[in-house]
């Protein structure tokens, strides 16, 4: 990238021709050429540092570089205000400098305040020189500086000069004419207090603390350039360094300067076509908007959704009134369950007392068997204590026979027993168990049946729901709740009669509402006969009117013709009274007796037609207000049913 820096136009010409050319001679093979080329809008380029002619108007610049602050000039144009385009001198240099052009007026007063005659200061300042010429790979030593000549004094400020305005043109012969005006071209604001004549001997002890201070505020200089060039500021308005997506308007400056700088070279050439620039800078913009466009079409797909979504929920029912009606099923549901929870509780309660009371029974009969037991050997160790007799033995082993027997009798009467209580226990477990599914069952209807307590009225005060109680030893005492036969039974008989009713009172509204809409149907269809009907005869009406309409248009233009015919009568019959003399007199009143007869039939004829018309328009408002007066009707009485 090029680092140096131009102004977008060039200065104004010292001296010329005025017809875009330069006064100095063209090669011999680019006049014929240069004829051919656009002038440049800026005016022709500039030439060597002439003196310009007292009374001369050369063509001016549009933009006067010398007053332009070179900082702000671009970095990366070349060719924007250029000469034709054959031309091949050099042009001059595009921080002014011209002979002719003066510093203003109150730079002329101002004083130098630097130390320019401190050893120490002067010592500092070719130190800064050296420095900043070595790192840019100019070649010089500190000896050179400290005894310097006047041609390396040259070399070092046509460097520097260069360094800050590549385009500058030495063309003086003689170093001493050029270095003034070069200083006041850079602006250098002590150019006044320099002598030409210092530069035959820049070492002498008058001369060199000016001159060293003049290189050391030039070498600031393009410190101060070359930092400002390498700072990507946007004012450098480089089109490379514009990112690609930018708001800054120094970047939307670039590269409209960079289009600018390339469609006026594209005229000056010759070219009115810029169709490539314009699409390169659409294609640029296009590039930046890329971004921007698809979060904007992602923003707008977002948008569509959430409108969708918001027409949705506007459209449909509050969900708020869902979830409150289904709070509500719930609640009624929890406090069913919470009942039924509680019957099974309580079951669970009467099942844990009855198996309790069943180990209290066996723990006492195992315990009556441990003491029958004890029994049996007190009662056996007795007998053997006993002396008896062989009958007594005798009698009591009959006895014991008698017993022993006996005691299996009555042991086969309790495994008979035992048996028959077993199965018994089988079946009355089977019963309960299927007593208990039906009761579940039950319990299960009521509450698909929503007759759970509390109940509506007149049956609020009775409760349908039944408890089973297996350990119950009274029959009547099985079942736990209202008595069956004389509340339950009879009270669900009621309801369902009540229900029975309720459902043929819907049914035989059903039908009467199928019937209302058939009838309101029907009376539609009549509706719309009638208004077909009526339709017909407003077409028939219309078309009276039109044809009445057209009738009276063409007796109008009849008369019209009449009344036409009688004034050209009554024309050549004045005529012929103003020649005849007054014997046609009554000839022509009665001509104009006609006429007057006919403009009455005219207006007599428009007067009828347009009475129709409005009494035509009248009766079709008329018809279309009762149609909509009937439609309001048929339409509240739907909506009333």
């Amino acid at each position: 990238m090029e680092s140096s820096r131009r102004s977008m136009l060039p200065p104004p010409v010292p001296y010329g021709r005025g017809d875009g050319h330069s006064n100095l001679p063209l090669p011999s093979t680019m006049k014929k050429q240069s004829t051919k080329s656009r002038m440049s809008l800026a005016g022709p380029a500039i030439r060597a540092p002439q003196l310009a002619p007292p009374n001369s108007n050369p063509r001016q610049s549009m933009a006067k570089s010398s007053n332009m602050n070179p900082l702000l000039m671009s970095v990366s144009k070349q060719s924007v205000g250029r000469t034709p385009l054959h031309n091949s001198v050099r042009r001059g240099s595009t921080w002014g400098g011209a002979g002719g052009l003066q510093a203003p007026t109150g730079i002329q007063t101002v004083k130098d305040t630097r130390p320019l005659r401190d050893k120490q200061y002067q010592a500092r300042m070719r130190q800064d020189i050296l420095a900043y010429l070595q790192a840019n790979e100019f070649d010089i030593t500190m000896s050179t500086l400290v005894n310097i000549q006047g041609k390396e004094y040259r070399s070092i400020f046509e460097f520097l000069i260069l360094t800050m305005d590549p385009y500058h043109m030495f063309t003086l012969p003689r170093f001493e004419d050029e270095f003034v005006p070069a200083l006041k071209a850079v602006r250098y604001p002590f150019a006044h207090l320099i002598d030409n004549k210092w530069l035959a001997a820049p070492a002498s002890m008058h001369s060199w603390p000016s001159l060293l201070g003049c290189l050391h505020w030039l070498v600031e200089m393009c410190k101060l350039r070359g930092d400002y060039i390498n700072s990507e500021h946007p004012t450098l308005q480089d089109p490379s360094r514009v990112p690609e997506e930018f708001d800054d308007p120094w970047d939307h400056s670039a590269l409209a300067f960079n289009y600018f700088e390339e469609t006026y070279t594209l005229w000056l050439d010759l070219v009115d076509d810029f169709a490539e620039s314009n699409q390169a800078l659409e294609d640029r913009y296009a590039k930046r908007n890329a971004k921007v466009q698809s979060e904007l079409d992602d923003q707008s797909k977002r948008l569509d959704d959430a409108k969708g979504r918001l027409k949705k929920l506007a459209e449909s029912a509050p969900p708020i009134n869902k979830l409150i009606r289904d709070n509500g099923l719930l609640k009624n549901d929890s406090e069913k369950m919470q009942k039924i929870l509680q019957q099974y509780e309580s079951r669970k309660r009467k099942l844990n007392d009855s198996i309790a009371m069943e180990n209290a029974g066996l723990q006492a009969e195992l315990q009556r068997l441990e003491d029958l037991k004890a029994e049996h050997e007190r009662l056996q160790g007795i007998v053997k204590a006993q002396n008896l007799s062989p009958e007594e033995v005798l009698e009591m082993n009959q006895t014991h026979e008698n017993l022993v027997k006996t005691m299996e009798t009555l042991k086969q009467k309790l495994a008979e027993t035992h048996r028959d209580l077993m199965a018994l226990e089988v079946s009355v477990t089977n019963r309960v168990s299927a007593t208990e599914e039906a009761l579940d069952l039950y319990t299960n209807l009521l509450s698909n049946l929503e007759l759970f307590p509390p109940l509506q009225e007149p049956w609020d005060n009775i409760d349908l729901t039944l408890d089973l109680n297996p350990a119950a030893s009274n029959p009547q005492q099985l079942l736990i709740g209202s008595d069956v036969r004389k509340i339950m039974k009879p009270t669900l008989s009621a309801i369902a009669e009540s229900k029975r009713t309720e459902r043929s009172s819907v049914e035989t509204e059903r039908i009467r509402v199928d019937n209302e809409l058939d009838q309101l149907s029907l009376e539609c269809e009549n509706v719309e006969e009638d208004n077909a009907e009526i339709e017909k005869k407003v077409g028939a009406l219309n078309e009276q009117a039109d044809d009445l309409r057209d009738a009276a248009q063409q007796e109008a233009q009849v008369a019209s013709a009449e009344a036409n015919r009688l004034e050209r009568d009554l024309a050549s019959a004045r005529t012929a009274a103003l020649a005849n003399g007054m014997g046609v007199k009554s000839r022509l009143q009665a001509l104009q007796f006609d006429y007057q007869e006919q403009i009455a039939k005219v207006s007599r004829l428009k007067d009828e037609t347009v009475r129709a018309i409005l009494k035509n328009g009248h009766e079709i408002a008329m018809f279309k207000e009762e149609v909509s007066r009937h439609l309001r009707e048929l339409r509240e009485f739907a909506s009333s049913d």
